[in-house]
């Protein structure tokens, strides 16, 4: 099936997250969307889906046009989608998931299971799936649940699959599994628009590669294109990838985690007698994917964790029991995983927000009082050295970008002298210029002598940075490697493989993909 976009534009108020999009997917063709995150990716393939009306434009089906009221008209003509979030209801089978919204019945109002699970089978085993129909989704592992959105669009005959960053909550090796799938899926003729910003995985699977850049496409590429070139076309500029970083300096130990287990509300373990210590002048990246207790654990240094068992020490002294204010004011600069519900207060100024934790100190209070024009000044100076692109730096936090956003988080965290630095997922929702910024300012802070803690989903970001890397899997440490450690052998361990087995499977088969990321 042939799928065109021609003229397409949305519009929310007066702003535009899509301009006069034309987009062509070739029957069997692997067409990717390329762009960063507010790009205007997924508000094009929400348009296409039916979720959103479009603005101005049609959309051509086999060259006839069709008119979308919402996904079940999209998923008639032959397209399905696979959102970045799956859309499964946890205590539901494989198959009940999968016959929702299109349920078999039988003898008049029965439910037919047994014509789903049928269905789901000839399609695991058609491209080797190793899906069970019978399997709770709560028990499955976060890749075979993508399977599972998958097969749900291919049991609704889906001939043009969108894929919307499908591989954010997958290890190195459940992505490569899932770049072999689309593989499959393209040479049984099925379309296949693929939503990304990760260029390697981009270059491997794609045939066409049309880059967005706010709203708009700036021009088509093949995936022979070079990488940088393509960072370019994403960021309007040349975009150095790599981090040259010298090795580290370090010194004492000055950060120690000994024995911290926190436990949920339901009495669950999501950290699990974990032990860790980091020196002056390195930087310690904790990888694992997303849910595996990385958040629990920065909340519980932070001190907003309550059933938090062991003990937490910064330069010899004893942090758990302290209130998050104690904490910060101990020399700890902690960047939040979300930076809009957790990192700014998006009704302040900017400048407002680049004094959060000390508008109660001097130079920016006296007393009682603030005083106004120290906090401009020092606004001032945070928007120049972290080139905040604003007109004023008394603009509201809202009225930025997501990266200029993470770039106010950092100045105001950076711009004190710091005992301990922590970054939890510090580029998420960052063009690609803005994390070559950020990460420089990481390895600046390291090589002052700080003690840096990075928490990163993205293995790219990980190996970049990172000087040791420590492993979580389902709230324990696998182990923690150096940064030298193969790729493959951290996606295993990421899966929950010993360093030592993931070591021994990289030596009996070395021949994992390589190449660069952004």
């Amino acid at each position: 099936m042939k799928l065109e976009l021609q003229g397409i534009s949305k519009a929310f108020g007066s702003f535009y997250a899509n301009e006069n999009i034309d987009l062509v997917v070739e029957e069997g063709q692997i067409h990717c969307l390329l762009g960063e995150n507010g790009a205007g990716k997924s508000t094009l393939m929400n348009v296409l889906y039916g979720l959103y009306e479009p603005t101005a434009g049609r959309i051509l089906v086999d060259d006839k046009p069709v008119s979308f009221r919402g996904p079940g008209d999209a998923m008639a003509a032959g397209i399905g989608m696979v959102h970045q979030h799956f859309m499964l209801i946890p205590v539901f089978t494989v198959a009940e998931n999968v016959a929702l919204g299109a349920e078999a019945t039988k003898a008049g109002d029965f439910l037919d299971l047994e014509v789903t699970r049928k269905k789901i089978r000839e399609i695991s085993d058609k491209y080797g799936f190793d899906v069970d129909p019978d399997a709770l989704v709560e028990d499955l592992p976060v890749g075979v649940q993508q399977r599972v959105e998958i097969i749900k669009a291919l049991v609704r005959n889906a001939e043009v699959l969108i894929l919307d960053e499908p591989t954010a909550v997958l290890t190195p090796q459940e992505t490569d599994e899932l770049l072999d799938i689309m593989r499959q899926l393209r040479s049984n003729g099925t379309s296949i628009v693929f939503i990304s910003h990760k260029l390697r995985e981009v270059k491997a699977v794609s045939d066409v590669i049309t880059v967005i850049r706010r709203g708009r496409v700036v021009g088509d590429a093949p995936p022979s294109a070079e990488t940088t070139e393509l960072a370019s076309m994403m960021v309007g500029r040349e975009v150095k990838l790599t981090m040259d970083k010298t090795p580290a300096d370090t010194g004492e130990v000055a950060f120690t985690v000994k024995n911290l287990t926190v436990t949920s509300t339901t009495g669950q373990r999501v950290i699990d007698d974990l032990s860790f210590e980091i020196r002056r002048g390195e930087i310690l990246a904790i990888a694992g994917v997303q849910g595996n207790g990385q958040t629990e654990l920065t909340e519980a240094i932070l001190g907003i964790q309550d059933r938090v068992t062991g003990s937490i020490t910064l330069e010899g002294k004893e942090l758990l029991g302290r209130s998050v204010k104690q904490v910060l004011g101990s020399g700890i600069g902690f960047v939040p995983e979300d930076r809009t519900s957790d990192g700014l207060v998006a009704d302040f100024t900017i400048a407002e927000n680049l004094i959060l934790d000390l508008y109660d100190k001097p130079p920016f209070a006296k007393g009682i009082s603030m005083r106004p024009a120290e906090i401009r000044k020092n606004a001032e100076q945070r928007v120049a050295e972290f080139d905040v692109r604003t007109p004023s730096a008394q603009n509201l936090a809202s009225s930025l970008s997501g990266g200029n956003q993470q770039k106010v988080v950092m100045a105001r965290e950076l711009s004190r002298p710091l005992r301990l630095f922590i970054a939890s997922q510090p580029t998420r929702g960052v063009d690609v210029g803005s994390i070559e910024f950020l990460h420089r300012r990481i390895v600046t802070e390291r090589d002052e002598g700080t003690p840096v803690m990075i928490v990163s989903t993205e293995l790219d970001e990980v190996l970049q940075l990172a000087d040791r890397i420590a492993v979580l899997y389902k709230g324990r440490l696998i182990g923690i490697v150096d940064a030298s450690t193969p790729r493959d052998v951290l996606g295993l361990m990421m899966a929950g493989v010993s360093p030592e087995e993931a070591d021994d499977a990289h030596k009996d088969s070395p021949d994992d993909i390589e190449g660069d990321f952004a």
